[in-house]
This record gives C-alpha cells, sequence and structure tokens, in this order.
C-alpha cells in the first residue's frame, strides 16, 4: 500500500474514532414518541403521508432539514406542524406534549374528532394553534394558559361546548382570538370580549355562531326572545292585569245582582196590598 493510501486510512480510522462520520443523527426521544402516538391516533385515508413511518421518526431532522411531510425541523428539533386539509380522521393524541420544542400547530380542516388534550399545556413553546375546521368536542382546556407564548388559538368552526375560559384572558401575547361557530355557552370573558390597555381586541366575528354565548362585543340576543327580567315584568304585569279584570268582573257581577235585587223589591212591594 502506497504512502498517500495509509495515510487516508489513518485519517478515515481517527474520524470514525472521533465519531464524525457523516450519517443521520438520531432523534430526540421525546419527539420520535410525539410522532409515533401522533401517527397512530390519525388516520390518512388518503395516504397522502407516505414517509410517516417508524424509520422516519426515528430520525425526521438533520439540523433545519426535515425528512417528514408537514413537519419543520430547528437545530434538530421539530419545530412546526402542519399537517392541514388532509382529510385526516381520528383524534389529536395527547402525546404531542412531548414534541417540547413544537412552536406552531396546524391540524386544521380535516376530520378530527374527540376532545382538545389538556396536555398541550406542556408545550411551553406553542405560539400558534390552529385547529379549526374539524369536529372536536368538549370544553375549551383552561390549562393552554400555561402555554404563555400563545399569540394565536383558532378553533373555529368545531362541536365545542361548554364556556370559554377566562384563563385564557391571561395570555397576554394573544393577537388572534377565534371560536366562532361551535356550541359554546355561556358570557364571554371580560377578559377576552373588552380588553384593556395595549393587549389586541377582539370583535363579535371572533364569537359568531354560538347560539348559548352573549357578552359583550356580541349583539344583545334578539333569537332567543326576551330576558329574562322582560319575562318577569311580563308575568307580574300579567298577574296584576288578571287580578284587576278579575276584581272588575266580581263588582260588575255585585252591581247587576244589587239592581236584579233592588228591581224584585220594587216589584214586591208594588204587589203588596196597604194597610
Amino acid at each position: 500500500m502506497g504512502a498517500a493510501a495509509k495515510t487516508a486510512c489513518a485519517l478515515i480510522f481517527i474520524t470514525v474514532l472521533n465519531g464524525a462520520v457523516f450519517r443521520p443523527t438520531s432523534s430526540d426521544p421525546s419527539d420520535e414518541a410525539c410522532l409515533t402516538h401522533l401517527s397512530q391516533s390519525i388516520q390518512d385515508a388518503t395516504k397522502t403521508l407516505q414517509n410517516w413511518t417508524k424509520s422516519t421518526f426515528a430520525n425526521p431532522c438533520s439540523g433545519f432539514t426535515s425528512y417528514l411531510q408537514g413537519a419543520t425541523c430547528n437545530n434538530g428539533r421539530i419545530y412546526k406542524l402542519s399537517l392541514t386539509n388532509l382529510a385526516l380522521r381520528g383524534s389529536i393524541s395527547p402525546f404531542l406534549a412531548n414534541c417540547t420544542n413544537l412552536q406552531a400547530l396546524d391540524l386544521s380542516s380535516n376530520f378530527l374528532t374527540g376532545p382538545i388534550p389538556s396536555d398541550l399545556q406542556y408545550l411551553v413553546n406553542l405560539a400558534v394553534l390552529n385547529l379549526s375546521s374539524n369536529r372536536l368536542q368538549g370544553p375549551i382546556p383552561p390549562q393552554l394558559t400555561l402555554c404563555a407564548y400563545l399569540n394565536v388559538i383558532d378553533l373555529h368552526d368545531n362541536l365545542l361546548t361548554g364556556t370559554i375560559p377566562q384563563q385564557l384572558g391571561l395570555l397576554v401575547r394573544l393577537s388572534a382570538f377565534d371560536v366562532s361557530n361551535n356550541k359554546l355557552s355561556g358570557p364571554i370573558p371580560v377578559s377576552l370580549g373588552n380588553r384593556s390597555g395595549n393587549l389586541p381586541r377582539f370583535n363579535a366575528t371572533s364569537f359568531d355562531g354560538n347560539k348559548e354565548l352573549y357578552g359583550y362585543p356580541l349583539a344583545p340576543l334578539k333569537s332567543k326572545g326576551l330576558s329574562v327580567l322582560a319575562i318577569v315584568g311580563i308575568g307580574l304585569g300579567s298577574g296584576f292585569a288578571s287580578l284587576v279584570l278579575s276584581f272588575t268582573g266580581v263588582c260588575i257581577w255585585l252591581k247587576i245582582t244589587e239592581r236584579k235585587m233592588a228591581l224584585e223589591e220594587g216589584k214586591i212591594s208594588h204587589l203588596m196590598p196597604d194597610y
């Protein structure tokens, strides 16, 4: 073997010993668990997510390069997941919380059902949450308040029920909020409907389409009919009116009866002989 070849082999050997051989780095175990459980909780009927396989979950990123469809990487970690308008079915895995570097989660315009996992509270770096246009049910988790960096919460066009958690008003970075077209009820928290200071304010379009929801900035309920006070007032007024009418009727009846009795007495006294 020539001197040049020996030198090259020595360099390769040293490089291997130093662990500097160029090969895909393994993913963070948390990201791998996150992706594995998410893939198990959803059904990809259109087979769009072809590379969502166990081997890819083991190495989804290389620096800023992503090998996984819908994923964006940052320094070898999952930074963003965008699986929008893919006709996905199933539910949202609570194990998404394992993607601790996640800053944007967009699962909008699918057919996902079930609740919004409260475990999303552990995504402490999350800035964008878009779960709109699905069939999600149950309440909005108040634990989302722990995602202090949230700028966007978009949950419109789902089947969410219950009240809007007042705690969400504590998210001072929140600049976009939409829960329209759900089945939410109760009052709109003042901390969201009428924000003070320099905090971004949300107009009625953020809350429209929830029949049982009320309060500013929504217009006063008209489709619900009269307010409780009005109904009570009408009830009391009707009762009083009924009482007056009944009393008037009794008075009229007594007058008529009295007149009849007077006439009868007149007839009797007229027929009696004088003594």
